[in-house]
């Protein structure tokens, strides 16, 4: 009797600690990168500057990373000292990435551990970093500890009391564009998963407790994804790693980064967005050329054929989509689109109106993701506007909430946990909660203008949305799908543009000038410390490498 009493005992103990850890928000995109909480079923729909605003933090610099909550404590990185302006970048030797601690209660802040720069390091210039700066890649914690993912700068992981464990250097390559990385680690069992896409092509896996490398699978094939992996059960023996690259979807081994399965996804040069699942099944969706794809997670080689679900015509951008009760939810350019989970086919599409621009260079990049808290959805624009929608049979657009009448830049995903919001801003960490506090409407109002609030082309210029490919039609006057020399002549530019002829066939394709493009916009960066350029500067010859990863059967 006296051990069945401990044994309950134990156990109520065990499902305690398990329904609390249930309402933490440990990764990007919450539990399991769906953008659902757990825990939290309702919360405060308005909220303003004056009203529902439980607390405000300082922030040592601006990030395009999500904060994450974990144990009552919040998660975030930031960077300082270089790349905080385009007209005066500064010197990029005194750049330092951020891991902030902060109260989840109080919003005090805790503890700062800080990253000096090692180089080479991308400069600030061109339209790549300058979108999103050198804190782009959201924290991940398995509640015992933190790792944060700098790009260049390493993997370093932190005890919740901010003692530092160990280091490690995943690449320093660059991206064929330039334009940084952004894809999240991840925690599977004792292995930390990093996509260094950009830094070195590669899927790596470090022991946890260590940050020794176990494991590591090089590909081309992940040139051009930002996205991060999901985690899928597939059954009791069997867990796949899902990520959404250019053109395909893989699945790979999480023990070993091995490739098991892969499949056609879309045919997108560019995999911004993480994918989500419902079970076994894997939604994604793609950017400018792509589409969506619904596919079961599971068996072996290409399963293009076996495995697909349906596929669609319907694109995202930065932001990942969300489910919830059977739908589908993707945000793009300003446009909410509803997708039925079961068949793909688009149910609604509803614009955003009198959305506004925080102003200057990127007061148009609208990266944060969509999430579900209850039967609500929260999506918050790049300048701090939460569009608030009741779910049901259709949209309902129930309010507009901003958490500063200042103009702030917003990157981040906001998190949730225990009735409690998160949101950062470049300056500031606000956490919002029911304070039983009446919101008065005319504090959220704002002189706005309708804007396009995203380009897919990694950045903007002079504040407008810029996408590359409105020159290739500037350029390609017969409208043939092509740009030749004759098409160029008069234009001062034409030497330079011709070197994007890369099969030397005198004329330039579609997809030679979208994938090349970004580097002449570069303009090969402002030299010395202003730019970043010069030997800092300079793009590294990548490795030969495979398509894609070493496939598990070893072919």
């Amino acid at each position: 009797m006296i051990r069945k009493m401990i044994l309950s005992t134990v156990m109520l103990g065990l499902l305690t600690v398990q329904l609390v850890n249930a309402q933490d928000w440990p990764r990007f995109r919450g539990p399991s990168g769906s953008g659902v909480a757990k825990g939290t079923t309702s919360f405060p729909t308005a909220w303003s500057p004056k009203a529902n605003l439980a607390w405000k933090t300082e922030m040592p610099g601006p990030g395009a990373s999500s904060p994450i909550i974990v144990g009552g404590k919040v998660f975030v990185t930031c960077y300082s000292g270089y790349g905080l302006s385009q007209e005066n970048p500064g010197d990029i030797k005194n750049l330092v990435r951020h891991l902030v601690c902060v109260d989840a209660k109080s919003g005090k802040k805790l503890w700062q551990k800080d990253v000096p720069v090692e180089l080479p390091e991308d400069p600030y210039t061109g339209i790549g970093v300058t979108a999103h700066g050198y804190a782009s890649h959201t924290p991940v914690s398995d509640g015992k500890n933190v790792y944060a993912f700098f790009g260049k700068g390493g993997v370093h992981a932190y005890d919740m009391a901010g003692k530092k464990l160990w280091s490690a250097n995943v690449g320093k390559e660059s991206d064929p564009a330039r334009w940084g990385s952004s894809s999240s680690p991840i925690v599977y069992k004792d292995t930390v998963i990093i996509t260094a896409s950009a830094e070195s092509q590669s899927i790596v896996g470090l022991d946890k407790s260590t940050g020794k490398e176990k494991w590591r699978q090089e590909a081309s094939g992940l040139d051009g994804m930002w996205g991060t992996p999901t985690l899928v059960k597939v059954d009791d023996n069997r867990t796949d790693l899902v990520m959404c690259v250019a053109k395909e979807l893989w699945g790979l081994d999480p023990n070993n980064g091995k490739l098991r399965w892969y499949a056609n996804a879309t045919g997108a040069q560019q995999a911004y967005a993480s994918v989500i699942t419902e079970g076994s099944r894997v939604f994604a969706f793609t950017g400018r050329g792509g589409g969506s794809i619904a596919i079961d997670a599971g068996g072996n080689g290409d399963v293009s054929k076996t495995k697909t679900v349906w596929t669609g015509r319907d694109t995202a951008g930065y932001p990942s989509p969300v489910r919830h009760g059977g739908k589908l939810y993707s945000v793009n350019r300003g446009i909410v689109t509803v997708v039925d989970a079961k068949t793909g086919k688009r149910i609604e599409r509803l614009r955003l109106r009198n959305t506004m621009r925080t102003g200057g260079r990127f007061g148009s990049l609208d990266y944060p993701s969509p999430i579900v808290v209850g039967d609500h959805m929260y999506y918050m624009n790049g300048s701090g506007q939460m569009f608030v929608f009741k779910l049901g049979e259709k949209l309902k657009l129930v309010s507009v909430n901003r958490v500063t009448s200042n103009k702030e830049i917003f990157w981040g995903t906001p998190a949730v946990s225990n009735g409690q919001m998160v949101i950062r801003s470049a300056k500031y960490l606000y956490c919002v909660a029911d304070k039983g506090e009446k919101v008065d409407a005319s504090d959220n109002k704002v002189k706005t203008e309708t804007v396009e609030p995203e380009s897919t082309a990694g950045g903007s210029r002079g504040g407008r949305n810029f996408d590359p490919m409105t020159l290739f039609t500037r350029f390609d006057a017969d409208k043939d799908g092509k740009i030749t020399e004759k098409e160029l002549e008069g234009n001062r530019s034409k030497d330079r543009l011709m070197t994007l002829d890369k099969n030397k066939d005198k004329s330039i394709s579609k997809e030679e000038f979208r994938t090349g493009i970004a580097s002449l916009l570069r303009g090969g960066g402002r030299g010395g410390s202003r730019g970043g350029g010069g030997r800092y500067g300079k793009q590294q010859k990548r490795p030969d490498r495979p398509q894609r990863p070493k496939m598990a059967d070893g072919k």
